[in-house]
């Protein structure tokens, strides 16, 4: 290699990356102008599995439709490999259609005279196991536990065994395809489930998977519950903040996740802007919390949107299992659990909204919940807006 090259070389490596192309969507496909969109197709779910290659959504129709990765495989081996040889795609991920399951169906609570909407809330990525993919999705009441697996129809061959030489327990074989009764997915997705029903008198706001591969949990305003994945009709209550009378109830749980790493740890958040982290080994029902993030109020700031527009959406562990990140109304914050004395940083995502909070308390709009995740690499946050934003504004912030 030439002098030449070698410096072509080191600039190529100098260059920054591609710049991010975002644009916003809920729903699959290309519309023409004026198409209505239909309720049922909206997404209301989105998650990536923990290697990136797997794609999960849910939308207000009950449905759960999975993609895989495409533009690593391209090139040969895993994208860890990939990784390895300090390859750099120059084309952003591309992910393929790989199967769809109905995951709820409308339901109506008779005792309560309530409907239970098909809507998706939530979805979570579990361990992988066997070539199998597992995941989690919850409504506002029933939680289910799905496994997608690859089923290849086979032929088996003409042997063409007289019967009346067959040996060993007389079975013979002969010209059939092995295809089960069982009904398999376009794509070759298998699923089948396990449901965690009955346990939430609130609708729930979150479910969380436990890095010990086995547990998991769900929460809704006022209890978290802890589950085993293997068993359908128990859980365990771990956090209850329902006071005995309603009247003195002060704020409820907006979110919940267990620690990346610490299966003994989970944070919850709250209506009043706090989050609690909380250690299971401390007891059975864990009404302490071991610390408590909160960030102090500016003297003479206070107003009737205060407690409002802090109330924690949504919160997200960082893989490092170092840093918090929140949402509320107006902001994204990044916590440091060593740190309980303020968040370390803020980014301001609505602060153009400030002079219109009494339009947007009229209509309800204040209320409006949105959640937030990190990249896996630390780097960037995202988190929903209003499409007359564009729908998702990115924050890049080394954590």
């Amino acid at each position: 290699m030439n002098g030449g090259d070698e410096g072509a070389e080191s600039a190529a490596q100098a260059s920054p990356p591609q710049p991010l192309e975002w644009k916003f969507s809920q729903v699959f496909g290309e519309r023409t102008a004026g198409e209505e969109v239909q309720e049922v197709d909206i997404i209301s779910a989105i998650e990536f599995d923990k290697t990136g290659d797997h794609l999960a959504t849910g939308d207000r129709g009950g449905r759960v439709v999975l993609f895989e990765r495409t533009d690593t495989k391209d090139h040969g081996g895993s994208r860890r490999d990939l990784e390895r040889m300090d390859y750099s795609t120059s084309r952003h991920p591309e992910f393929r259609y790989k199967t769809e399951f109905q995951s709820h169906e409308p339901e109506f609570d008779y005792l309560k005279s309530l409907e239970i909407e098909e809507k998706i809330n939530k979805i979570r990525w579990c361990q992988t196991a066997n070539g199998a993919l597992f995941l989690l999705s919850t409504n506002d009441k029933t939680i289910k536990f799905w496994k997608v697996q690859e089923k290849k129809v086979k032929k088996i061959a003409d042997m063409n065994v007289d019967p009346s030489k067959a040996v060993g327990n007389g079975n013979v074989a002969s010209s059939s395809n092995n295809v089960s009764p069982k009904p398999y997915l376009a794509n070759g997705g298998s699923p089948s489930k396990e449901v965690y029903a009955h346990a939430h008198d609130y609708h729930i706001n979150s479910i969380s998977n436990n890095s010990d591969g086995e547990t998991f949990i769900s929460a809704d305003d006022l209890r978290i519950n802890l589950w085993n994945l293997e068993i359908s009709n128990q859980s365990f209550n771990i956090v209850d903040v329902k006071p005995a009378n309603m009247e003195d109830l002060t704020e409820v749980i907006t979110s919940a996740e267990f620690h990346p790493t610490h299966c003994n740890m989970l944070a919850y958040s709250s209506s009043k802007g706090s989050i609690r982290l909380i250690d299971l080994r401390q007891s059975a029902l864990c009404d302490s919390h071991a610390i408590l993030f909160e960030e102090q109020e500016a003297p003479g700031s206070r107003s009737f949107f205060t407690e409002i527009i802090a109330s924690i959406s949504d919160i997200k562990f960082a893989k490092d299992g170092r840093h918090i990140l929140s949402r509320d109304y107006m902001t994204l914050k990044l916590w440091d659990i060593n740190m309980d004395s303020g968040p370390v940083a803020t980014f301001q995502v609505h602060e153009y909204l400030r002079p219109k909070l009494c339009d947007l308390y009229e209509n309800d709009s204040i209320f409006d919940k949105f959640e937030c995740c990190l990249s896996g690499d630390g780097l960037r946050v995202a988190t929903g807006s209003y499409r007359s934003r564009n729908g998702c504004r990115i924050h890049e912030e080394a954590t």
